[in-house]
C-alpha cells in the first residue's frame, strides 16, 4: 500500500478544519449537547475553573458551544464569555443556540493566532489541546490573554489504554490501513497521563498545576450499535479509506475489533466502556 505524504502543520490544520466542518452537526447531536460519557466532565471543568459572576472567560476550541453556554450562565449578565473555534460549521451551530444570551460571543479563529484587546479571568479548553500541532504556542497565547493569577482549566481524555472506546477500533483499523491516521498528524495520545499533561503546562510557564482524574463510563449499545455508529459518524476521507478494503478484509477487521470489546461486554450483549478523563487547572504566574 502506498503511504500518503506527510502533512505539514498547515496542511494538517486545513484537513482538520475541513473534517470538523463536515462532522460538527453530527458531533453536536450525538455528543456535545448531551451530558453522557466523557461529557459528564463538563460540569467538573466549570466547577474546578471557579468561574464567578462578572468574570471574563475565553472558551478556546469551543466547538458547538455546549460548555460555552454553561459558562455564560455562571458569569451572569455582568460577565462576558467568548467562544473561539476554527470550524465555521461549529460556530454556526453555537450561534444558533445562543438563546438570546447577551453576554456571549463566538469568534472564528485559529487558536495559534488569536488576538484580543483585553485579558480574561479564566480560559477553558475542553478536549482540544491534543489536536493542536503546536500546543506550546497555543498555551503561550493563552498566557498572553490571561490576567495575572488567572485560571487555565482544560479537559483531556486519558491515554488510549484508559479509553477503549477509541482504541478498540483504531488499534485494529491502523493495522489494516496504515495511513488511516495520516503522517504528520499530532499524537493525540501525547497528553493522556497526569505527568505528560503537567509537563507541557509547566513548560508553558503556568504555576499551581493540579490534575483531577475521573473515571466515567459510556454505553454504546451492542457491538453492532457501536460499529455501525462509528461508521455513520465518520468523516468522509476515513470512510473512503475503509471502502478500499475487500469484503474479506472488512470482515476480518470487524471480527478483531469485536474481540477487543469483549472485556467490556456484559452477558446481555451491551458494552460498557470505562472512560478516563483528566481535568487540569493552573494559574498564570
Amino acid at each position: 500500500m502506498v503511504r500518503s505524504k506527510k502533512f505539514t502543520h498547515s496542511e494538517y490544520k486545513k484537513r482538520l478544519i475541513k473534517t470538523w466542518n463536515e462532522i460538527a452537526p453530527r458531533y453536536h447531536k450525538r455528543w456535545a449537547k448531551n451530558n453522557i460519557g466523557p461529557f459528564k466532565s463538563s460540569s467538573e471543568l466549570v466547577k474546578l475553573a471557579n468561574i464567578r459572576p462578572g468574570h471574563a472567560v475565553l472558551d478556546l476550541a469551543c466547538g458547538t458551544g455546549a460548555i460555552t453556554k454553561r459558562i455564560a450562565t455562571k458569569v451572569g449578565i455582568s460577565g462576558k464569555v467568548v467562544g473561539v473555534d476554527s470550524s465555521i460549521s461549529a460556530i454556526k451551530i453555537a450561534k444558533k443556540e445562543i438563546n438570546n444570551k447577551t453576554n456571549l460571543d463566538f469568534v472564528l479563529s485559529d487558536a495559534e493566532f488569536i488576538k484580543f484587546n483585553k485579558k480574561f479571568d479564566v480560559v477553558t479548553c475542553q478536549y482540544a489541546l491534543f489536536f493542536f500541532p503546536n500546543a506550546q504556542k497555543v498555551l503561550q497565547n493563552i498566557r498572553q490573554y490571561l490576567k495575572k493569577n488567572g485560571t487555565l482549566a482544560l479537559t483531556l481524555h486519558g491515554n488510549k489504554d484508559t479509553v477503549p472506546y477509541f482504541s478498540s477500533i483504531l488499534d485494529v483499523i491502523t493495522k489494516f490501513i496504515p495511513d488511516y491516521i495520516p503522517q504528520g498528524t499530532p499524537n493525540l495520545d501525547r497528553f493522556g497521563t497526569k505527568d505528560q499533561l503537567k509537563k507541557i503546562i509547566s513548560q508553558a510557564g503556568f504555576a499551581n498545576i493540579k490534575v483531577q482524574e475521573y473515571a466515567f463510563t459510556y454505553r454504546p449499545g451492542t457491538f453492532s450499535d457501536y460499529w455501525q455508529n462509528y461508521l455513520k459518524y465518520l468523516a468522509k476521507p476515513l470512510k473512503e479509506k475503509i471502502k478500499t478494503l475487500s469484503i474479506v478484509q472488512k470482515q476480518k477487521m470487524k471480527n478483531q475489533i469485536k474481540q477487543n470489546t469483549l472485556p467490556y461486554t456484559k452477558k446481555s450483549g451491551q458494552i460498557i466502556f470505562p472512560w478516563r478523563v483528566l481535568v487540569l487547572t493552573a494559574k498564570c504566574s
